[in-house]
């Protein structure tokens, strides 16, 4: 019996990166086969949170295979058939609003417009400071998009980041195992 493989794409939330790559690891640990994916930003941008040669190494260590981080190594996720999910997390807001208008100019948006192309489930862990303001509209026309699934979120600063969501990203195995099955874990916000 092969294993479920998971498609897991990271965009540049770079202060989620600990727990998207905690999240990675707890599938891998799970017996999940992972594919890492990184957009060209997660994948080449160093900040205060790490560098990107650290983290790549990281996920590669982690996932036992290299990460997929051009346009064109994104492509064939959908026609091979090479995800039966595919998460994105972090999902940026710059990212939701892409996949929303099907733009694909990332590997990540790419790796989910390949995927949605033979009508396989979609993961979104948003972490966005800009959910509740001008991502919203995405959010809610991504909300009834078939095959696209959310995991659960709520406001991370209520008061100094008004707009901003996170979702629970411990929540990303659970959510993974209804996305298989076509289900929407509820409640969405919380």
């Amino acid at each position: 019996m092969e294993k479920t493989c998971i498609g897991y794409a990271m965009c540049g939330s770079f202060c989620t990166f600990s727990k998207a790559i905690f999240e990675m690891s707890k599938l891998v640990s799970m017996g999940y086969d992972v594919l890492p994916i990184m957009s060209d930003n997660a994948y080449h941008t160093n900040t205060r949170f790490g560098r990107a040669e650290d983290f790549v190494t990281e996920i590669e260590n982690i996932t036992k295979k290299s990460v997929v981080h051009t346009i064109t190594t994104a492509e064939p996720i959908g026609p091979k058939e090479m995800c039966d999910v595919l998460v994105v997390a972090p999902c940026t807001g710059n990212t939701l609003s892409k996949i929303s208008l099907g733009i694909t100019d990332t590997p990540v948006t790419m790796a989910v417009k390949s995927q949605l192309r033979i009508g396989r489930p979609v993961l979104l862990a948003l972490a966005s400071n800009d959910a509740l303001g001008a991502s919203a509209q995405n959010i809610g026309k991504l909300l009834n998009t078939k095959n696209i699934y959310f995991v659960p979120l709520s406001q991370d600063d209520p008061i100094k980041k008004p707009n901003s969501l996170v979702s629970h990203f411990e929540l990303v195995p659970d959510c993974v195992e209804l996305a298989l099955k076509g289900k929407q874990v509820q409640p969405v916000f919380c």
